[in-house]
């Protein structure tokens, strides 16, 4: 038999939350706060696998690798570039530096690409050419490095050239181009390090200059 129990107790009226807290809203006149340049992390990322892959192998730079040298996180990477191998791609190209290598007349070049490749080490940590020392033997990877540095780099620099055999002489100043990189980025030789780069570039620079201009 039940029990009748006597009336309930109306249930408490649920409580109203209050709405979340907001950011403070800007000012009348007051700049919103700056987003993050596109195109500014695009060229940080770039910079950072570019300097990575002049001193590793491909296969052991890794993306958080990049993405803590860039200050960015991986994810980003991913979202500008899709993967490892699309940045890569784009690290592997040498157009842009060839652009600034190659920008002076043929009777200054020799000087002038010689405190290029140097400037660019000092200044931005990073040769324009360095890293096709570093091209896997084997691999697809190191055929398109080499294949690029081949067509953007020796092979635009041999098509100024007049006289017999550019391609030769094009591919033998670029040596001494990479020999110098070498000897200030990686051997770190004091004594280049230590001296104005003008000063090496009035040393050296005929050196190439006898190539371009025999």
């Amino acid at each position: 038999m039940s029990t009748s129990s006597g009336p309930r107790a109306a249930a408490p009226a649920p409580r109203e939350t209050a709405p979340a807290p907001r950011g403070p809203a800007s000012a009348p006149g007051e700049a919103a706060p700056a987003r993050r340049d596109a195109g500014a992390t695009r060229t940080a990322i770039l910079k950072a696998a570019r300097y990575l892959l002049a001193r590793h192998a491909h296969a052991d730079i890794t993306l958080r690798a990049v993405a803590e040298r860039a200050g960015v996180s991986p994810p980003l990477i991913l979202k500008y570039f899709g993967n490892k191998d699309a940045l890569f791609a784009r690290v592997m190209s040498f157009d842009t530096d060839a652009d600034d290598l190659l920008d002076a007349p043929l009777e200054e070049l020799g000087r002038h690409m010689v405190r290029h490749v140097l400037a660019s080490q000092r200044d931005r940590g990073a040769d324009p050419l360095l890293r096709i020392a570093f091209a896997p033997l084997h691999g697809d990877h190191g055929e398109v490095l080499r294949a690029n540095f081949r067509a953007q780099v020796t092979g635009r620099l041999a098509a100024r050239l007049t006289g017999p055999d550019p391609g030769l002489r094009a591919e033998l100043a670029v040596a001494g181009l990479l020999g110098l990189g070498v000897m200030y980025g990686v051997a770190r030789g004091p004594h280049l390090r230590g001296t104005d780069l003008d000063a090496v570039a009035d040393r050296y620079g005929p050196l190439v200059q006898a190539q371009l201009t025999p």
